[in-house]
């Protein structure tokens, strides 16, 4: 069982930091959340049974919960530690706990989610949950009067068929919907125009996708609105170009927005270090309260759940740790939805560049691998799993 290592390796890098560090109240809180999971899942004993599996399913859904707010922990103690420890330290902590962030959920006697031991703990997790959530299904059953199965797109929380097109339009309805709320209705928002190859479909996790793009997107809108604020007449709008080649997606987003600002640039990429870092922590300190708000609307609004074959939510995933981000206002900047982007798009063997053209605007370009046809950066992930 891969859960007593894993687990045990992220207590101790968290150890390997400075003594002042790990006593930050963030930091400290991470920690106990870590060590709790450590506690709860190593008492777990073999599965051998349907209801075996269930109840372990509800250990994990429980701590799940327990860490939606350990992103956003980790940043605001990284950023209260950021003069005690040096930047490049910093960078490559966060960036191996987000890349690990989460919790294994591999039972003893699965076979199938032990080959996936070098994936996220809680792309496993939910992953697990959702193929355990689909087990349980009517339609799997001898008896059952219908058997199509409306989430037959879906294997376990992988979208068989994610339309770049669809989650583009989906993600700048959204940040114009939170704009409106932080801005005031009457504020005048950039349009976003989509070119290119517009039907062009491949598997990935939806999640993950919305929340890089969505990240992308809020960003140039905000930046056009700040800059056009005294401007007459209609914004420039966004554009977005999508490219499918055989083996990746790349998507370009365009804005006309000033680019970034030369004090920013060189912390673009950084969670813990820039000139504005004072404000990121002040904002992020709402995070954590936003979360509890999310589940709640995820919980009660029918449109929540995932896509089917008739656009029909009916399966709510797990609130993942990305919901409180995705959820916030565009004008509560964090600091770290730049790279945390990067860090989920190279996860899965993609990227994301930044070129910033000063007094106009930025272009952004993300390229996704098609999921199936690419391995996970292995001695990236194996330098850092050690397992």
């Amino acid at each position: 069982m891969l859960t007593q290592p894993r687990l045990a390796h992220r207590l101790r890098d968290m150890q390997s930091l400075p003594y002042v560090v790990v006593t930050n109240p963030h930091m400290s809180h991470v920690y106990e959340l870590y060590y709790k999971a450590f506690e709860t899942l190593r008492r777990v004993p073999e599965i051998r049974s349907v209801d075996d599996n269930d109840r372990y399913c509800k250990k994990i859904s429980q701590t799940l919960q327990e860490h939606l707010t350990v992103i956003p922990k980790l940043a605001m103690g990284i950023i209260e530690c950021q003069s005690l420890m040096k930047p490049k330290e910093t960078d490559k902590f966060m960036n191996t706990l987000l890349r690990s962030v989460g919790l294994v959920c591999t039972p003893r006697s699965s076979g199938a989610l032990t080959s996936s031991k070098r994936i996220s703990r809680r792309v496993i997790a939910e992953q697990h949950l959702a193929l355990t959530e689909t087990f349980h299904s009517p339609w799997h059953f001898p008896d059952a009067k219908q058997h199509h199965d409306p989430n037959a797109e879906f294997v376990g929380e992988v979208f068989l068929r994610c339309n770049a097109k669809e989650v583009v339009e989906e993600c700048s309805q959204r940040a114009k919907s939170l704009a409106r709320e932080a801005l005031g209705s009457d504020c005048v928002l950039p349009e976003v125009e989509l070119e290119g190859h517009l039907e062009a479909t491949f598997p990935y996790i939806l999640s993950h996708l919305q929340y890089i793009i969505g990240e992308l997107l809020r960003n140039s809108m905000q930046a056009v609105v700040e800059r056009c604020r005294d401007f007459l007449g209609k914004p420039p709008p966004l554009q977005v170009l999508i490219c499918e080649a055989p083996q990746h997606v790349i998507i370009r987003i365009s804005d006309q927005g000033g680019g970034i600002p030369k004090d920013v640039l060189p912390n673009l990429w950084s969670f813990g270090k820039g000139p504005r870092s004072q404000i990121h922590l002040e904002n992020l300190v709402q995070v954590p309260k936003m979360a509890a708000t999310m589940q709640e609307l995820k919980a009660s609004d029918p449109s929540a759940g995932r896509k089917t074959r008739d656009g029909v939510g009916e399966r709510r995933s797990v609130d993942g740790s990305l919901s409180s981000l995705t959820s916030r206002p565009p004008n509560l900047r964090l600091g770290m939805g730049l790279p945390m982007s990067r860090v989920y798009a190279e996860y899965w063997a993609g990227s994301l560049e930044l070129h910033s053209l000063e007094g106009f605007g930025v272009d952004a370009f993300l390229q996704i691998s098609k999921l199936g046809n690419k391995n996970e950066q292995l001695s990236t992930r194996a330098s850092m799993d050690k397992v």
